[in-house]
This record gives C-alpha cells, structure tokens and sequence, in this order.
C-alpha cells in the first residue's frame, strides 16, 4: 500500500510540475492505517443520521479502498448529486483527502463521500489511509496560487488538522 500511495503521489507531483519526490519531505515517517470496515444491511428509507457512515472528506493525502463486490460507495459530484461508487473487480478506488486539497489550494478537491448499504448482504471494506508526518507543515503550494485562485489555507500541520478533524467528528475530542 505504502508503494502505491507512492507512485500515486509521485504522479500527482508530476501533474503539479513539482520534482516527483515532493511529498517525501512531508511523509519521513508519515501517519498511515488501515481499516476493516463492516457496514450491515440497511433497507427503505435510511436517514442521513445513520446510514452507514455520513458524507464527509478523508482527512490525509490519499485513501487506498479495497471492498467487495456489494457496493454502497456514493460520491457526490460537483452538480451536488451522489453518484454510486460501483465497485470494478481487481480494482482500488482512490480518495483525494483533505491534505491534497490544501496542499493544491483547491486545484485537487477532496471529494465528499458516504456509505450506504442497501443491499441485502453484509459490506466489507479495507481503506488504507496515507497522511503525513505529524508535524509536517501542510500550506498551500506557491505555484497553485495565482489571480484566479487566491490563497484559501493558512499553514498547518498535519497533526494540528487530524486533531481538529477528529475533535469535530467525535464531540469527546472537542477543545474547552
């Protein structure tokens, strides 16, 4: 997994016109897991409260996502629309996080995502999430900010961002 977030990043650098090794300098000793989710059946009406996981960005850089063959996976596009996320055998789906974005002052979206499982069958899936050192300093690229697109991130690290992140998924996490 570490060696395809990897090439990934290395083509993303690439896209950027930045030398292909970019993002070593932020992932030394970068934050990574690796999940097994299980999402049970849902039928009829599912409320936006408990479908299977809510809309929301991934935090890191990447997420790497093998599932099965059941699907679930909705993504809404830019029209606002959630489109399913149909899985293709012997295949990854690829998340463009919240790092990305930052990292590209919005030339790379992270995209919006959420799971419902409406089949009649169990749901399993194993992201991989790829982040960054945790002190790593996450701003936006020089070359991604022009005229037509002005600076919208100030400087962060990435420990500062998961932490905030988590604070506002998990209400216990939240700064008194």
């Amino acid at each position: 997994m570490v060696g395809l977030a990897t090439k990934l990043l290395k083509g993303i650098a690439h896209s950027l016109d930045l030398p292909e090794n970019y993002f070593e300098n932020l992932m030394r000793d970068p934050i990574s897991i690796q999940r097994l989710i299980h999402y049970p059946p849902q039928t009829g009406y599912v409320p936006e409260d408990s479908i299977g996981i809510g809309a929301h960005t991934d935090y890191g850089n990447l997420t790497i996502l093998a599932q099965d063959d059941v699907g679930g996976l909705q993504v809404r596009n830019r029209d606002g629309d959630w489109v399913e996320g149909t899985p293709i055998h012997g295949t990854f789906i690829i998340n463009i996080g919240d790092l990305i974005q930052r990292l590209t002052n919005d030339v790379y979206l992270a995209n919006l995502h959420r799971v419902v499982n409406t089949s009649v069958g169990e749901r399993y899936s194993i992201p991989y999430f790829i982040d960054a050192d945790f002190n790593a300093i996450i701003e936006p690229l020089a070359t991604c900010i022009t005229n037509s697109n002005p600076l919208r991130y100030k400087p962060v690290t990435w420990g500062e961002h998961k932490l905030d992140r988590f604070a506002a998924s998990y209400a216990h996490l939240a700064k008194t």
